[in-house]
């Protein structure tokens, strides 16, 4: 009998931690990323110099749990990659075919590139260690980086430098880890992805 009066108050405790963790949790706002008002810049390196361009972001969401975030995703339109540094129309047409096929990001079979956050380490101000899974062309490897998350009234604005090694990816076009005696031919592994999300809270929240 006194056992069953002793687990009885036990019970209820811990059924009012509970309930009290519950309540305490800091509810989650959802913010949409705008697309157009969202940017996707990237850098490749070569040898003999750089190329740069843009790429068009089709869909996207970042969620708030309290001050911190929490989850984050994106999808990227390969199909709309553009070249920035060259001028001769037929020179940028033909680099941009280059980069949409097989060499490069097999566009007609992968038209989308995909990011979804798995972790975000609160760091100085407003930045953030952020983990995630990055998919291009079926593949998906982990990435990490910094990145800056500040919030303005049901606004949200994210930024970071994300810099990927293609040839995880399957895109050893020039790669001197595939291929010999390329000298000043040669491509470099890894390329950049500088991002600005730009997203809204999403209506009724």
């Amino acid at each position: 009998m006194k056992r069953r009066t002793i687990a009885t108050p036990l019970c209820w405790i811990l059924g009012l931690l509970a309930l009290s963790a519950f309540l305490e949790k800091p509810a989650e706002e959802k913010f949409v990323v705008d697309t157009q008002a969202s940017t996707l810049v990237w850098t490749a390196k070569k040898v003999t110099g750089a190329h740069t361009g843009a790429v068009k972001l089709s869909a996207g969401e970042l969620a708030l749990e309290g001050k911190a975030l929490k989850r984050g995703s994106f999808d990227i339109d390969l199909t709309s990659i553009t070249v920035t540094d060259i001028t001769d129309p037929q020179s940028n047409a033909r680099l941009v075919g280059h980069l949409k096929g097989e060499d490069f990001f097999s566009v007609n079979a992968f038209p989308k590139a995909s990011f979804a956050l798995t972790s975000a380490t609160p760091q100085a101000g407003t930045t953030y260690l952020v983990k995630g899974k990055l998919t291009i062309k079926g593949i998906t490897n982990d990435v990490e980086f910094p990145a800056s998350v500040v919030k303005d009234g049901r606004k949200l604005t994210a930024t970071a430098r994300i810099v990927v090694d293609r040839t995880k990816y399957d895109i050893r076009y020039r790669s001197t880890n595939f291929f010999e005696n390329l000298g000043d031919k040669a491509i470099e592994n890894e390329f950049t992805l500088d991002i600005k999300l730009v997203a809204a809270a999403q209506k009724g929240v």
